[in-house]
């Protein structure tokens, strides 16, 4: 665990402070709040599943947490370039977003009612709405899921079956969409479904453009999504491709877990069009995406990707477990109760939604991203005259950068090194500043921060990764 001393960057040292003062409300007795161990020490009980994966590659105990900041047990603060995976918008603790909860709370009003009627429900969907990209916002219907991204997607296909009567999806390489067995089948990543056997059947996965790494070799990016735009062409329309007929084709605007790949707007018009023309139902999964942090409040929007169903979590949510799915009218043909879940009405959540749409869209936030991911990404991109970085690369503060060895090439381009990757992470945490991994080999560093991080968080972040990479010697860990 890192302790100021490590912190070769610090970002703050405050006062050292008891796990009370950073966790428990005045006067609550610290013991009714803390564990009675340090979760990580080495002999701590083992109590959480062995699925448990951050804790291995950022092993610090958080206890507080404001704007772009957490602090550990041991009064060390970082910058959260994780942000829950994307899904703290405003950061931590925002004042809009505790005064909407708190409010929620005290006025007495039912903490869960499946999908019963409430004023916080009501106006967390006329907040939505009135931010939706125009065709949903002009005829589209909404639906609450259960809490998660994963529950979103499922619903997502379920509907375009229902509506269409078919039951294959085609689905992109590299596409992340959630871990329960229908959403896995989905996934772009072989690795993770192997062990499982048989998922949900009838999904086809084409190629997605990434002209860094091109699965159609050493070619420039419009070639890259040209080809690739061809193959969804040939899959939806040739009798030869084998495909029947598909019922939705779902495709993340940015691909986030598979390393950070953005869809350009040529292969997007040319997936709309194919999909209209088959009769296919076209889901954007919007989960890490939506709700400004692209740039745009959707980064559908500006591609022309113009989806048929729209998948939001994360971000909705403000940070608290909220999923729905935004589709045209069209499609409204489940019977009541086809479709379910406890929980649907989550007063906290919709309050917290409510209260981050309209902070975002008030405050411009999707445009300040597009501005500090701009300074992120030139920061990034300087540190490029070290052959180990070999890509940086996506649209505002969704940013990655591959690490690779440039003294191995595939194709002519040098391979992905997620062992490099693994260590500039360990080492960026030891100077106050906590990324995230994802891509192929997990080669990619990627930074999610809060849209209310400060051109100065955003400085120490890409000031952090130089000095980290710096301290990794070529062929080793630091």
């Amino acid at each position: 665990m890192p302790n100021q001393s490590q912190h070769l960057f610090p970002v703050s040292r405050r006062k050292p402070v008891t796990q009370l003062e950073a966790l428990a409300p005045t006067g609550t007795p610290a013991a009714e709040n803390l564990p009675t161990h340090d979760p990580l020490a080495p002999d701590a009980p083992t109590r959480e599943s062995s699925a448990r994966s951050y804790p291995a590659r950022l092993p610090i105990t958080l206890t507080w947490g404001r704007g772009a900041r957490v602090r550990d047990t041991g009064g060390d603060e970082y910058i959260d370039c994780l942000a829950g995976a994307g899904a703290l918008a405003l950061g931590h603790h925002h004042p809009a977003v505790d005064e909407a909860i708190r409010a929620a709370l005290d006025s007495g009003s039912p903490l869960s009612t499946l999908d019963l009627a409430t004023p916080v429900r009501e106006r967390f969907i006329e907040q939505l709405f009135s931010v939706l990209p125009a065709p949903l916002r002009a005829e589209g219907r909404v639906l609450f899921c259960g809490p998660s991204g994963a529950d979103a997607v499922e619903a997502a296909v379920k509907l375009a079956r229902t509506a269409t009567g078919r039951s294959g999806v085609v689905a992109f390489g590299g596409g992340y969409h959630g871990m329960t067995q229908a959403t896995l089948a989905l996934t772009g990543r072989r690795s993770a479904k192997e062990p499982l056997g048989a998922l949900l059947p009838e999904v086809h996965h084409l190629p997605f453009p990434r002209p860094y790494r091109s699965p159609f070799g050493p070619v420039d990016a419009a070639t890259d999504a040209d080809l690739a735009a061809r193959l969804v062409a040939w899959a939806l329309h040739d009798d030869y491709s084998g495909i029947a007929a598909p019922a939705a084709a779902v495709a993340e605007p940015v691909q986030g877990e598979g390393g950070v790949h953005p869809m350009p707007a040529s292969f997007a018009t040319a997936l709309r069009a194919h999909c209209r023309q088959a009769g296919t139902v076209l889901v954007a999964d919007e989960v890490q995406t939506g709700l400004g942090r692209t740039g745009t409040l959707w980064a559908s929007e500006p591609i022309g990707l113009d989806p048929d169903i729209l998948v939001l979590s994360k971000a909705v949510g403000g940070g608290m477990p909220l999923a729905v799915i935004v589709h045209r009218g069209a499609l409204d043909a489940w019977q009541p109760g086809a479709h379910a879940g406890t929980f649907r009405g989550s007063t906290l959540a919709l309050a917290a939604g409510a209260a981050t749409i309209r902070e975002v869209v008030q405050g411009g936030l999707h445009q300040r991203a597009a501005e500090l991911g701009e300074r992120l990404t030139a920061g990034l991109r300087a540190a490029a005259d070290d052959p180990r970085v070999g890509d940086v690369r996506g649209r505002g503060l969704m940013v990655g950068v591959e690490l690779v060895d440039p003294e191995v090439t595939e194709d002519g381009v040098p391979v992905p090194d997620g062992d490099l990757a693994a260590a500039v992470q360990s080492e960026m945490l030891r100077r106050g500043v906590i990324t995230e991994a994802g891509g192929t080999r997990d080669a990619v560093v990627r930074f999610l921060p809060p849209l209310v991080i400060s051109d100065e968080e955003i400085d120490r972040v890409v000031d952090t990764f130089v000095a980290a990479l710096a301290a990794v010697p070529k062929g080793g860990t630091a």
